[in-house]
């Protein structure tokens, strides 16, 4: 997929890891969870697209100005992003995924089994401007 802001829904990818650096073992056991934790890099980003201040998500100004680390894109200050895709099969070292919104060819650093009693404790409140401005991100892009 090309790098967009929504129409993520649907899309279907291959992690694969390199032989050469890792055991075929190294997946083993993994198949039996349903989704991942993975951490990859905004590889089409560059520093310059960095912004310490505060600004409104994609530049609408309906929604308020939140700082830096109130964002969750390119423009924050490691370029790293955090994905949580379904497993839909480990193939070998070839793990095929679906809702990892991530451009072909993007760096992984890390990936993990995700872990329901890792996930959030208690309850989970946010301001209503990410849900409007993610309507269309899970959309079906076809």
């Amino acid at each position: 997929m090309e790098v967009a802001d929504d129409y993520w829904g649907g899309v279907e990818s291959v992690i694969r890891m390199d032989e050469a650096e890792f055991p075929l073992d190294c997946v083993q056991g993994l198949a039996e969870f349903s989704h991942l934790v993975v951490v990859w890099h905004f590889g089409q980003a560059s520093p310059g697209d960095v912004e310490y201040h505060a600004r409104s998500p994609r530049g609408n100004t309906r929604w308020p100005a939140p700082g830096t680390f109130a964002h969750r894109n390119h423009r924050r200050p490691n370029q790293l992003a955090q994905s949580f895709p379904r497993l839909l099969r480990v193939d070998g070292l070839s793990l095929r995924v679906t809702d990892l919104d991530a451009v072909v060819g993007t760096q992984i650093y890390d990936l993990s089994p995700y872990f329901t009693d890792m996930g959030p404790r208690g309850t989970v409140h946010e301001p209503a401007w990410p849900g409007e401005m993610l309507a269309d991100y899970w959309t079906d892009n076809s």
